[in-house]
């Protein structure tokens, strides 16, 4: 059994509980970030910042995520499970306001970078929730909870979207937003686990290289991450300008991979459940690489678009399970899905460059060529997610309090 911070066993029905919790608190990060991007043009007329200032200042939220997420697993070490996710992702709604509020390109800079490393070290906390729950309810939920991600950041989206239509000031917007997620967020903390280190336990190092088995797992995490991040920002273009579509039918195209993505995500658990971890994965790898090669060889848009469609479906839950194979994947998991979250985090702020530089120097049909081997990958790698199965993990009753506290993201 499981203990919280006063020692009171857990029950299942509170496990249960704590599983809507924490299923709320991914909307409510999603949200964050679906809210953010539907006002990054006002943003950019705000500060005044070209193009290219602009696409230098994005890449900050993953340079202060990759610094700060190291650090997640020592603050749970020092106040517990709970408190610290309630930190971390009031932290991380209220640095929504601070974009909207930068006056030039450096204090944008700046701004991204808290946004960036708030957004990493709760994404990190929030997950290692959803894994601790997923061990005590001895059935998979990770996939669902992202899935739940995605439904918060269409939310947000939506949201963002009739405020940019009504031509509502962005920190103003973002104001309001950021208010009442932080609410939300902290309503939904109080229902996650709380659970804490033993007085003698060594606490977490702050700044450490991930360990082996993030980095292999990371590598699986990477390839479904890049398909993704090209599809989102290629998709539309490869429809334009390769098969010389109308901006409406190549919008589509990016239309049907998010939402197969969203679909896969929320029926994922059961399919997981059903087939594990490694087999799923697989399968998924050989949708995604079908879906790589009829976007590449098909000679009409109705093909690339069922293409596109195809690699949502097949990278869907790779990322849930690689996060879940992280937190069972040695004696520091903290270290594993921080690790594992950089790698991820990595893979989608290089991706669409990549596709993009490679286009230049060839073609885009060649750089979803790549986007294809990659998808292969998931076939060749999807047994380092075996640790993602509950079956080849620890117990849940094994699992001890100080470890799980020790565990540290739309």
């Amino acid at each position: 059994m499981t203990t919280d911070s006063t020692g009171t066993v857990f029950g299942r029905e509170q496990v249960r509980r704590a599983r809507f919790a924490v299923a709320t608190v991914f909307t409510v990060h999603g949200a964050v970030t679906g809210s953010f991007a539907t006002r990054v043009p006002w943003i950019q007329d705000h500060a005044g910042v070209s193009a290219g200032q602009l696409g230098l200042a994005l890449a900050f939220p993953a340079i202060g995520a990759s610094l700060a997420m190291p650090l997640a697993g020592a603050v749970s070490h020092r106040f517990g499970t709970r408190t610290a996710l309630r930190g971390l992702l009031a932290l991380w709604t209220l640095a929504l306001v601070l974009p909207a509020l930068a006056p030039n390109l450096l204090t944008l800079c700046a701004a991204l970078f808290v946004y960036g490393a708030s957004a990493g070290m709760s994404d990190v906390a929030m997950n290692a929730l959803g894994v601790e729950v997923e061990n005590r309810l001895d059935k998979s939920i990770m996939s669902g909870l992202h899935g739940m991600w995605s439904v918060g950041a269409l939310i947000g989206s939506a949201a963002g979207t009739v405020a940019a239509h009504l031509g509502a000031d962005a920190r103003l917007h973002h104001s309001l937003a950021a208010l009442t997620l932080t609410v939300l967020g902290l309503l939904a903390c109080q229902g996650v686990l709380d659970l804490r280190s033993e007085p003698d336990e060594e606490p977490p190092p702050r700044f450490t290289l991930p360990p082996r088995s993030a980095l292999i797992i990371g590598a699986v995490g990477f390839c479904a991450v890049f398909a993704e991040g090209a599809s989102l920002d290629w998709s539309a273009v490869y429809l334009r300008d390769v098969m010389d579509t109308s901006a409406g039918l190549a919008a589509a195209s990016t239309t049907a991979f998010t939402l197969t993505m969203a679909v896969a995500r929320i029926a994922g658990d059961k399919v997981v459940d059903r087939f594990g971890a490694v087999r799923t994965v697989r399968v998924g790898g050989i949708l995604a690489t079908v879906g790589g090669l009829l976007v590449v060889a098909s000679p009409n848009a109705v093909l690339s678009m069922c293409g596109f469609g195809f690699l949502g479906l097949g990278i869907a839950v790779v990322v849930p399970l690689a996060f879940a194979a992280a937190g069972r994947s040695g004696p520091n998991p903290s270290r594993a899905i921080a690790g594992v979250a950089t790698i991820t985090y990595t893979s989608g702020l290089i991706a669409p460059s990549a596709i993009g530089s490679l286009a230049e120097a060839t073609s885009l049909v060649v750089s979803f060529g790549l986007v294809t081997v990659l998808a292969f990958g998931l076939v060749v790698g999807a047994g380092v997610l075996r640790a993602a199965d509950r079956k080849a993990a620890p117990s849940p009753g094994a699992a001890t309090p100080s470890a799980a506290a020790a565990e540290p993201r739309p």
